[in-house]
């Protein structure tokens, strides 16, 4: 039997003070999400901010509502999508149900649904301003290397697109080919916030010999991490790499551990808090991240990894992106692979000079601030304004 949801929020309207009520409801662990922690602190000192989403409050800030963490979003019923019920597999969902529980009786002026299985729910509490719809991926497309996903999910998440996402005062997301694609299938241009990390008041570190390479990010055996290792264990150069893993898939973790043991060049490291993350990465000189494209979502990825480091004012080598390529060229902050795979990086790594690190690292920290969260998130401030002007606050 699933808990009921523990709800630190009183039981009379919310925002009926000077500030406007602002709902961020995510069904994710906010504390440890990096973007919708973005959200919290860019709205908490002038909006009555109340949160939703799994494990402990993110803020002292805010009042949260606490969903039990097996109450997921993540796994519509079976029977009703295979029938294609998808109302009914929706509103089944022990996370939905849950939180419509515990907010049904609030009165918001604006909520953000962050990703597509929170924005049915969000606008089912009519707030008086409206709904800003924050995409994190593309969704009918998110496992599309998988047949039997595509053929029973995606027209599911299709559904939630067009009945519901359409709907949405305001939209935005994390990459201009996640934007581009919305509107292409669906009609609607969300307007682009990347992940960009916080402003760090860094300097560039000296360049280590030899000089260390660094990954952070999730332990997923379907995002070839080994590519990495392989790259690192063939180059000639005279490098380190240690991977900083979150332990999604254990087994992989184990795995990817025994393989660098081989290279004598290689460490898979524990996870460090997120606060820390950037200072961490800060004593290294250049951040890897190659992923194969896999699926529509990974070919259009824009991820934190990326913004952390060049807050940690690091050089980087990344895959041939159409997202990051861009950032890489324009700034000068570091190397593009020919193709995504281990040949392709090895070739770089072997290519890296000190005099480029320096360079790179440099580069990186001048363009800190024109890449940091705070230039990004005007589309949100914006967005959250004019909703809450919509409800009579000005």
């Amino acid at each position: 039997m699933i808990a009921s949801p523990r709800d630190d929020v009183a039981e009379e309207p919310v925002g009926s003070g000077e500030k406007p009520s602002l709902l961020i409801l995510s069904f994710s662990p906010i504390r440890r999400d990096a973007r919708v922690l973005k959200q919290v602190e860019l709205f908490a000192r002038t909006y009555d901010v109340v949160t939703c989403g799994y494990e402990e409050s993110p803020s002292d800030d805010v009042r949260h509502v606490q969903l039990p963490s097996e109450a997921r979003v993540d796994n519509p019923y079976g029977r009703f999508v295979s029938l294609r019920q998808y109302r009914l597999a929706y509103w089944r969902l022990a996370g939905v149900r849950l939180a419509w529980q515990a907010l049904r009786s609030r009165r918001f002026d604006v909520v953000i649904a962050n990703d597509v299985q929170a924005v049915p729910l969000a606008l089912r509490l009519r707030p008086s301003g409206g709904v800003l719809a924050d995409l994190h991926e593309y969704w009918p497309r998110l496992h599309e290397e998988n047949p039997a996903w595509m053929r029973w999910i995606s027209p599911y998440y299709r559904w939630i697109c067009r009945k519901y996402v359409s709907k949405a005062a305001a939209t935005s997301t994390v990459s201009r080919g996640l934007a581009t694609e919305y509107d292409r299938e669906f009609g609607f241009h969300p307007a682009l916030v990347t992940n960009a990390a916080p402003f760090a008041a860094l300097e560039p570190s000296a360049v280590s010999k030899p000089i260390r390479l660094v990954h952070s990010g999730a332990g997923l055996r379907n995002r070839d991490l080994g590519l990495m290792v392989d790259a690192v264990g063939a180059s000639a150069a005279d490098v380190t790499l240690d991977l900083y893993l979150t332990p999604n898939h254990p087994d992989y973790l184990d795995e990817l551990r025994a393989k660098a043991a081989t290279t004598g060049k290689v460490r898979v490291c524990d996870p460090v808090p997120y606060a820390d993350l950037v200072a961490t990465l800060n004593e290294y000189d250049v951040g890897l991240f190659v992923l194969p494209p896999a699926n529509f979502s990974y070919r259009h990825a824009l991820p934190n990894k990326f913004f952390d480091f060049i807050q940690a004012r690091l050089g980087v080598i990344v895959g041939p992106s159409p997202e990051l390529e861009p950032y890489v060229r324009d700034h000068d902050i570091g190397m593009v692979t020919a193709e995504p795979d281990a040949a392709s990086l090895t070739a770089c790594i072997d290519a890296l000079t000190e005099v480029d690190v320096a360079r790179f690292k440099r580069n990186a920290s001048s363009s800190a601030r024109q890449l940091s969260a705070e230039e990004s998130m005007g589309p949100w401030t914006e967005a959250v304004a004019t909703l809450a002007a919509k409800a009579g606050h000005r």
